[in-house]
């Protein structure tokens, strides 16, 4: 299959959030259909990008927000709304905190609206969909609520957990649970069913090892991630050996090296 690639103008949003959203730019490179930032102002000597964005991506609580709700939308071009007041063009409008598996579902479906303005597709893409839900499930025979696939990370540093709720994402994650108390994950554990769990081993502040256990025990068919320094070439070959040793016997999926390998990462995930 050719590549695809949606082009995404973006206005507004905080620091954080776009850290998020050029994450999930970067990582949906790995993807038959990508997205990239689209700029039009470019360097000196270099070529300014033709045409406009197939995707206006807006902050509602931006300056620069007014300017969408009073000028027209270029032909073929869909906006993406985030917060409130929405004009009446938006073609989808989405509530912070921002669901990044949800932004990730309506860009898929610019595309496939342009299939369908195009002729080649025949189905309607102008209502509002489910998000954050398996898009290979059966929606009409399966509750909601039983459909939405969750993990839970435990123990991430602030960007750790920035990648990982992006890459989750991609992965068709949608809701994604982070805590780093002991307390907080064996609650969470005992309300939610996951597909994935991801433990930093090297937060010695919680009961990493049990909490790996107790996961397992629970969610028997899920995939179990632990990530360690330890893991990493620097850590030296009897550490790496024995954390290895040590991790596997509690029955974890894989052992990943901090800091992430985003190839490594992706090996992974791509199989939940």
């Amino acid at each position: 299959m050719q590549k695809q690639r949606i082009l995404v103008s973006v206005v507004g949003f905080s620091d954080v959030e776009r850290h998020a959203l050029n994450t999930v730019f970067r990582l949906s490179q790995e993807r038959e259909l990508s997205y990239a930032p689209w700029v039009p102002l470019a360097a000196p000597g270099t070529v300014i990008p033709a045409g406009v964005a197939q995707v206006a991506l807006v902050d509602g609580e931006s300056l620069e927000a007014v300017l969408s709700h009073a000028k027209e939308m270029p032909p073929g071009q869909r906006l993406i709304w985030v917060g409130p007041d929405a004009p009446e063009h938006a073609w989808r409008v989405l509530d912070r905190p921002i669901e990044w598996a949800a932004v990730l579902h309506d860009l898929d479906l610019v595309f496939a609206a342009r299939q369908v303005d195009s002729g080649l597709l025949d189905f309607d893409v102008t209502a509002p969909s489910p998000l954050d839900l398996d898009l290979d499930m059966d929606m009409t025979s399966v509750e909601p609520a039983e459909t939405v696939r969750r993990a839970l990370v435990v123990g991430a540093e602030d960007e750790e957990g920035t990648y990982l709720r992006s890459r989750l994402a991609l992965a068709g994650v949608g809701l994604v649970d982070e805590v780093i108390g002991t307390e907080s994950a064996l609650e969470l554990m005992e309300r939610n069913r996951y597909v994935c769990g991801v433990f930093n081993l090297d937060d010695h502040r919680i009961d990493v090892w049990s909490l790996m256990r107790d996961f397992i025990q629970r969610n028997p068919k899920a995939m179990t991630l632990a990530t360690t320094e330890l893991a990493g070439p620097l850590a030296g070959w009897w550490r790496r050996r024995r954390v290895r040793r040590d991790a596997h016997r509690v029955g974890i999926t894989a052992l990943l090296q901090r800091p992430f390998q985003p190839r490594q990462v992706s090996e992974w995930l791509d199989l939940i």
